[in-house]
């Protein structure tokens, strides 16, 4: 337990993995005295119900809010906007609004303008996940050792970050700052595009009708694996991000594609040597993900195994 809670009242806004696993790591680390949720589907209520994920649940997001020091959207992007709309007038004066969401200059220009004057906004993404979701998925380590990049506004009182910087890394989460628009960029980079490319390859064998369905599952290989992983994210969500980190992702698959046709050109021609160092600058990449403690060298990319 932590000397005191660093809120009275966290409302989480949506209850899949992420939130799951905040109200798990918040609760277990008595970070606040009281974690409230709530969910649009009943179903998504009465399962959080039945496994005992928060203190409370309520039906509306209304009656999450009120009175809460500290309020989380963990609702797909696309949502955000009207669900600022609808809590706004149940906002207590002081309470700190934040978000899980992947993208943030969209967030920032859906829900600032509903922000009531008294009330503290500030982005937030805990670069975290596994292929799961629902309030069954979460597990209160999730972000232990991983990063989370919080998005002050320029009206930000410090005080109100720097005690949500203080409950993420409550949550075991190393924490830093960021603009949203280099947000963006780099998150386009490091999630955004390696996702669509998934879905895409994935999507590409299965278009491939020689390949029948069985030996792709009998035959995949790491690589494959690794992909298909990545592919079976939740699709509501990254339907939102792409389409709310459009300029972004546009820029990052332009440049993807002119590495591609180099590559494609090297093959063709036989380039050894060029494929070579390609290979040789990207694995040095690798290797600096897995020293800067975001990975492990494993094929699985170091996620725990369930099931087995």
């Amino acid at each position: 337990m932590s000397a005191a809670p660093l809120y009275d009242r966290v409302a989480l806004i949506g209850l899949g993995l992420i939130a799951s696993s905040m109200a798990w790591a918040i609760r277990g680390a008595g970070l606040a005295r009281e974690v409230v949720g709530t969910a649009r589907s009943a179903e998504t209520r009465a399962t959080a119900q039945e496994i005992g994920l928060c203190d409370r649940v309520t039906e509306t997001a209304a009656e999450a809010v009120a009175g809460a020091d500290l309020v989380v959207l963990a609702a797909p992007v696309g949502a955000m906007g009207a669900l600022a709309e609808e809590i706004a007038p149940h906002l207590a004066p002081g309470a700190t609004v934040t978000d899980v969401g992947s993208v943030k200059r969209a967030v920032v220009d859906a829900v600032a303008p509903h922000i009531p004057a008294g009330v503290h906004f500030i982005p937030a993404h805990p670069l975290a996940g596994t292929e799961h979701s629902g309030p069954r998925a979460g597990f209160a380590t999730l972000f232990e050792n991983r990063w989370c990049l919080l998005v002050p506004q320029p009206e930000t009182d410090p005080a109100a970050t720097a005690r949500l910087r203080a409950l993420w890394a409550g949550m075991g989460a190393h924490v830093e700052e960021m603009d949203a628009d280099h947000h963006d960029l780099v998150l386009a980079v490091t999630s955004h595009a390696p996702h669509l490319i998934a879905y895409t390859m994935v999507g590409v064998a299965d278009d491939l009708r020689r390949v029948t369905d069985s030996e792709v599952i009998k035959y995949s290989a790491a690589g494959f694996r690794d992909f298909t992983r990545i592919a079976a994210s939740d699709p509501t969500m990254w339907r939102d991000v792409f389409l709310t980190n459009k300029d972004a992702t546009l820029e990052i698959l332009g440049r993807f594609t002119e590495e591609l046709f180099a590559l494609q050109r090297a093959i063709r021609t036989g380039d050894g040597e060029m494929l070579h160092a390609y290979f040789t600058r990207t694995r040095a990449i690798r290797r600096g993900i897995i020293e800067a403690g975001q990975d492990t060298d494993a094929p699985d990319f170091g996620r725990v195994k369930t099931g087995s």
